[in-house]
């Protein structure tokens, strides 16, 4: 790469500031963007004034909910931070945007108790091969050294973790650091660049054995190197920072550096190390597999905006983009250029063009999607990037006061599920209603939030319901006679119909047995229609399934006779018969996957059976050191709280998949229940 030969990368770079909840990514954007005098002031999360928690949703939380964007300038290089997401609920936001970017800063802290939350980041990275370095921030804060911290992220990640500093201590304060590549001492500042000094006596002899435990681990990757270490000689600096670039960029290591991102100590060094060291768009083409002509476009994320319609952040990986240029996506569907715009955090900035390794947000690219690549070449685009959002595990019924907003309705969540693809729309054609699902309980607050404010659509939420069935256990034969005189002709229609249960999964069996003519031909197919009309509504309040019917008698009149009366017979047979089958409330089960941390298996169990679930096993987590996979069968309505009791075992990181797998009989007080809630609804 470029640095190999002295030269740092050409073009913008892009940076993604990702890490455990509360770890400090928005201060950490926030002392960056004020050291490079992007800004003029450094805000506080706390007082609502930084660039990254700009939305309405995240200020009132507390919290960043989406991703984030801001350009800045360090000494003569642009860089493009994207601040992310730390919560679990919110993260999924970053997946399509890291992709894209050329390296990423894993801000943590020296609490070990996020080491789980930590490794679901870095196994993010890994997938997809993008380099990151490792800041540990509020040293000023922590009773433990980087070193000690290092011992406890090191499983965490796949990488070995290089630390490129080691603190100066002042009884238990860290009041500065030693760099290891540079072989210099400095002191913290406050919101200043730190002042170099002359190297701690005390710390000389620390110094060289780091030192050389550094150069020790790039060795791995250097023959050249590893022999002059083995023959007692200093490598040269120079080589030492072409080692650190090279393979940081490679994936053979992740640099660890140290501060504190409130106090602005410690960020002078990782803006430097970025400028010297991080990756740049060719690095980034190559990892993508990028190799073909023209221009070429990776939408990170898409925004709708009050007043400029939708915008695309986009890395430009080759040519230039400006006002006006068409881009084709993966199917072929072209777009035009309406606006290219440099963004800090909300406020887009109107440029005149981007070239190679800008990121920047594009407008009203109508056809674009979060995730695809496009080009300036006509036809299908091939795609560099797979981003499949993952799917919701918490769902709540949505909808509106008044039915004519259920378009509007519809349109705004199209909209938000555009800007966050984790999020999804569902008709559940059982219950009859729209379900929203997310992440989560917060997820699906700030999406209806989003809606009121952003789209001024008011939305009403409640618990999904369930699609609740019924059978019979027990056959039963039964008559339905319907006749009516009204003057002129009458309606007529009689049967006999015999009841009888069906395993399992079976549905609806109609058959007939008619002899004699006594229910004629052309009326037997009403017959069967009317029982499927009313086999939506059984006794209990629920559709019938798993039951057999069989027309085995029955009369007519030549003149009153019709299908709409024996329909109606055939209803009254069912209504009056059913009851005497011994009807009994059928519950969806799903089949579930949990994956957790290996210390929470145990009270996770418990999670399940409390939920009244059956457990099926567990195994250790794929690829995945100390995480295991519980397998289980839970009822469908005992779904709804389960991440959130889940979260709180596995401090934020546990997860599950599931898919609906049989029903299983409901009795007792719990279908009581169940059924007085409907017979309750259906009152209302």
């Amino acid at each position: 790469m470029d640095q190999a030969n002295g030269r740092r990368p050409a073009g913008s770079r892009c940076i993604a500031l990702v890490g455990p909840y509360l770890s400090g990514k928005t201060t950490l954007l926030e002392a960056l963007l004020f050291r490079t005098g992007a800004i003029q002031r450094q805000g506080r999360v706390a007082d609502k004034s930084t660039v990254g928690d700009a939305a309405p949703e995240a200020r009132e939380h507390g919290m960043s909910v989406e991703l984030n964007a801001a350009t800045a300038s360090y000494l003569g290089e642009s860089f493009t931070f994207l601040d992310c997401p730390g919560s679990v609920e919110f993260a999924e936001d970053q997946r399509a945007a890291l992709a894209g970017s050329d390296v990423a800063i894993v801000v943590c802290e020296a609490d070990s108790k996020k080491a789980p939350a930590l490794q679901l980041i870095l196994k993010q990275l890994d997938e997809i091969g993008l380099p990151r370095m490792l800041f540990i921030n509020k040293v000023d804060k922590s009773e433990s050294s980087p070193r000690d911290v290092l011992s406890w992220l090191q499983p965490a990640s796949s990488q070995p973790l290089l630390l490129r500093q080691i603190p100066i201590m002042k009884g238990s304060i860290v009041t500065g650091f030693v760099d290891l590549a540079l072989e210099r001492a400095f002191v913290y500042q406050e919101h200043l660049e730190s002042k170099m000094i002359d190297m701690p006596a005390d710390m000389a002899d620390l110094e060289k054995s780091q030192r050389f435990a550094m150069l020790e681990t790039l060795a791995d990757h250097d023959d050249e190197m590893m022999e002059q270490l083995l023959s007692d000689m200093e490598p040269p600096r120079d080589r030492v920072f072409a080692d650190l670039a090279r393979e940081l960029a490679e994936g053979f290591v992740t640099p660890v550096l140290f501060g504190s991102a409130e106090h602005g100590t410690g960020i002078e060094r990782l803006l430097k190390a970025l400028r010297h060291e991080a990756p740049g768009i060719d690095d980034t083409r190559r990892r993508l597999g990028y190799t073909g002509n023209g221009t070429a476009v990776q939408v990170l994320k898409t925004l709708h905006t009050a007043h400029g319609g939708k915008l695309s952040l986009s890395r430009v990986l080759a040519g230039e983009v400006a006002d006006g240029s068409v881009l084709h996506g993966a199917a072929g569907q072209d777009s035009r250029v309406a606006g290219t715009f440099s963004l800090m955090g909300p406020s887009p900035v109107k440029l005149a063009k981007a070239v190679a390794g800008d990121t920047v947000a594009l407008g009203r690219l109508e056809a674009a999607h979060t995730g695809e690549t496009l080009s300036s070449l006509k036809g299908n685009t091939p795609q560099l990037v797979k981003v499949e959002a993952a799917p919701g595990v918490y769902g709540l019924a949505i909808s509106v006061s008044d039915r004519k907003d259920e378009v509007k309705l519809t349109g705004a969540i199209a909209r938000i599920v555009e800007e966050d693809p984790s999020l999804s729309l569902s008709h559940n054609h059982d219950t009859h209603e729209m379900v929203l699902w997310g992440q989560g309980e917060m997820h699906l607050r700030v999406a209806i939030e989003k809606l009121a404010g952003k789209f001024g659509v008011h939305a009403r939420t409640r618990p999904r319901r369930i699609a609740y069935q019924e059978t019979i256990r027990r056959p039963a034969q039964v008559r339905g006679r319907h006749k009516k005189q009204s003057g002129g002709h009458g309606q007529f229609g009689d049967v006999v119909v015999e009841i009888a249960p069906l395993p399992r999964g079976s549905g609806f069996r109609f058959s007939d047995t008619i002899t004699g003519g006594v229910v004629p031909k052309q009326y037997i197919p009403a017959v069967e229609q009317g029982i499927r009309e009313w086999m939506g509504h059984g006794p209990l309040g629920f559709p019938v399934v798993d039951f057999a019917v069989n027309l085995s008698d029955g009369s007519y009149h030549d003149v009153d006779s019709s299908e709409m009366a024996f329909k109606t017979a055939a209803r009254i047979a069912m209504v009056d018969g059913m009851p005497q089958c011994q009807p009994v409330l059928l519950e969806p089960v799903v089949a579930v996957e949990i994956h957790v941390p290996g210390e929470a298996t145990s009270r996770v169990n418990q999670i399940v059976t409390g939920h009244r679930g059956q457990l099926l096993g567990f195994d250790e987590r794929n690829g995945w050191p100390g995480w295991d996979t519980v397998k289980a069968h839970m009822p469908e309505a005992e779904m709804a709280s389960l991440i959130i009791e889940l979260r709180s075992a596995t401090a934020g990181v546990g997860t599950f998949t599931f898919a609906p797998d049989h029903m299983v009989e409901l009795t007792g007080r719990a279908a009581e229940q169940v059924v007085a809630e409907r017979k309750a609804a259906a009152a209302a």
